[in-house]
């Protein structure tokens, strides 16, 4: 009976994992469109730029050359916030332009002389349509995670935003963040993981808050609650720790899944909605 209970939760995780490749895929797909659209539209652009300025200047004969080593200067919107890796504890945090932002509110702000701030315990508060959730954010162990969460909640990110996805087979968890609600939603920046579990039994424990991602450096915006003790790959960061309203999350669990995504897996039975997130001193 063990090995068979050890063999479902490997399934589990399987699918979970299936779940989430098959969402980052559907987003690199609709990056991809958008990308080729917008080559597109600058060739046209560009052709008809030239015909013209041809038509204006003389004709076949003008000669135009360019430089290929020529290149626009990047933005401030489009470079990351200057530090080092987020891998590096201590050392800074990067957050990098990837994507279409489902709500555009630009990039966390970081300032690698006052580092120290960033580790400064917070609270979170979810004030959902079915109770209020409250988080005691880990911001010294996963600092750009936890300032990247309170950039999204102040800039209003997760205002109106329904919980997503709920798995009730093996993996116990209920899937936030995504302002689309169709699990490739994100802010329109990544970074990387920190604070992420061993690979053990149980190593997302009930009331973990964890963030969801399609691999290494690609967290966003979407995060998961942790219901009942989970085992899942050691690739999530936790950042933060449910100290009320687990009652809530395992609500909704209890109603179930419309299992969409397979058996256990999909949109919460009874809908959960955040309306707004507020963050505040520990």
């Amino acid at each position: 009976m063990a090995g068979s209970a050890k063999r479902e939760r490997q399934l589990a995780r399987e699918h979970y994992e299936r779940q989430q490749a098959r969402r980052a895929a559907r987003a690199a797909k609709q990056r991809r469109s958008r990308a080729l659209t917008s080559v597109a539209i600058a060739v046209l652009v560009l052709v008809a730029a030239v015909w013209v300025l041809n038509d204006q200047v003389g004709g076949d004969d003008t000669a135009t050359t360019t430089n290929p080593q020529a290149s626009p200067k990047a933005t401030a919107s489009d470079s990351p916030s200057p530090s080092p890796s987020a891998s590096t504890p201590g050392a800074g945090c990067t957050y990098t332009k990837a994507g279409e932002a489902s709500k555009d509110v630009g990039l966390p702000a970081y300032d690698v002389a006052k580092a120290d701030s960033y580790r400064e315990p917070f609270t979170a508060t979810l004030k959902t349509d079915q109770g209020n959730i409250v988080i005691d954010m880990a911001a010294d162990k996963a600092p750009c995670t936890t300032n990247s969460f309170r950039h999204l909640a102040e800039a209003k990110y997760f205002d109106g935003t329904s919980c997503h996805r709920l798995t009730t087979n093996n993996i116990f968890v209920l899937q936030c963040g995504d302002p689309t609600a169709s699990g490739s939603g994100g802010p329109g920046y990544q970074f990387g993981e920190e604070n992420v579990p061993p690979e053990a039994e149980n190593n997302y424990p009930a009331g973990t808050v964890a963030m969801a991602n399609a691999g290494p450096g690609t967290n966003g915006s979407q995060f998961f609650l942790v219901y009942e003790d989970t085992t899942l790959p050691p690739g999530y960061t936790i950042f933060g720790t449910i100290t009320e309203g687990l009652d809530v999350v395992e609500k909704v669990a209890a109603a179930g899944s419309d299992d969409s995504n397979g058996e256990g897996d999909g949109k919460p039975k009874l809908p959960v909605t955040i309306e707004t997130v507020t963050v505040g001193k520990a």
